[in-house]
């Protein structure tokens, strides 16, 4: 592999880690809060068809006389990916704040309320595109108006020519859409608040010891869902990603492929800190990169075939859970609703 191939390659691990990085980092809010979410996956899936829905409709022009299968839109311009982007988030937040209401305020059990909206998500992004675009769950590919593309940042081709860092510079930093970006600077800004701030220490200590937050006269439930909504805007971002940022924009059936579930595997590798989130999300994406370049390997004395390259980042991450995490100690009042003493 020279040089070229390996930024190549890097620039891959970034576009593929971006999504991983909102699930993660919306993940982290809910869990330092207590209230753990295995429903990132649904969160996501919603807030890709959302943003893919509105996209569709904002962006393509709208027609005299549609034909059947022909969809007229509102041909809105660029204020239809903002459209689109709203649509994602607010579609993930709803989703957030029902996980919300059965886990904070009816005190149920947090891991089948995010097994439920993962299968609500799942049935209703298929039901519901079905009744709109009659394409079998899909929607249309999104217009130029409705997508992210790629930004080539100032003196990219000026600084090419320096050795190592140029290229770099040119060929991974730069040449990014926006929401790499807004992903890589919602790291520093993820610490800041959780570390800096005195909502983050609130948010914190009521994942630790929600008892005594609240003989300290702060209120739980509004704490935890404070943290619900960030969790519900964060995978929004992570899913508008998945249908406006990619080649072929648009929402498939399922697009978000256990990335939701891959994210909380990154979360407990991290073990709940937003830089090590960043560095788990990498590797994931960068193992999740060698599998679709290499789709086969020839080793000499056999090949090793597409279906277990493909299998190679689902794997990787047991095999670094079981064997690399180490101890991870969750917060302690995680998984428990908080009932309040009389």
């Amino acid at each position: 592999m020279d040089l070229a191939e390996l930024y190549q390659l890097l620039g891959t691990t970034l576009r593929l880690a971006t999504p991983l990085l909102f699930a993660c980092l919306a993940g982290l809010f809910s869990e330092r809060a207590g209230i753990f979410d295995i429903g990132l996956e649904g969160k996501m899936l919603a807030a890709a068809f959302a943003s893919a829905a509105v996209g569709a409709y904002a962006g393509l022009p709208p027609l005299a006389d549609p034909f059947p299968g022909q969809l007229s839109g509102w041909g809105l311009g660029w204020p239809a990916a903002l459209l689109a982007v709203l649509a994602g988030i607010g579609a993930s937040v709803l989703m957030a704040l029902l996980h919300g209401f059965a886990s904070i305020t009816l005190r149920g059990n947090q891991l089948i309320s995010g097994v439920a909206i993962n299968f609500l998500a799942a049935g209703a992004t298929v039901l519901i595109g079905v009744t709109l675009f009659n394409l079998g769950g899909q929607t249309p590919n999104l217009p130029d108006v409705s997508r992210f593309k790629e930004i080539t940042l100032p003196l990219a081709e000026t600084l090419r020519g320096i050795p190592l860092v140029g290229p770099f510079y040119a060929d991974v930093i730069s040449g990014q859409n926006l929401l790499v970006y807004v992903g890589l600077a919602t790291v520093p800004l993820t610490w800041w608040i959780l570390f800096r701030t005195r909502f983050g220490l609130r948010l914190r200590a009521v994942g630790e010891n929600p008892g005594a937050v609240d003989t300290a006269g702060i209120n739980v439930a509004r704490q935890r869902y404070a943290a619900v909504i960030l969790c519900g805007v964060l995978c929004g971002l992570g899913g508008c990603y998945l249908s406006m940022a990619t080649a072929a924009a648009g929402f498939g059936d399922e697009m978000t492929a256990g990335r939701g579930f891959i994210a909380l595997a990154a979360l407990i590798f991290a073990k709940w800190r937003p830089w090590y989130a960043l560095s788990a999300c990498l590797l994931f994406g960068l193992l999740e990169a060698i599998s679709a370049k290499y789709q086969s390997l020839d080793i000499g004395l056999f090949e090793i075939p597409v279906q277990f390259m493909q299998a190679l980042p689902y794997i990787l991450t047991v095999v670094i859970l079981a064997g690399f995490v180490g101890k991870a100690i969750p917060p302690k009042a995680g998984g428990v609703p908080y009932v309040k003493e009389r």
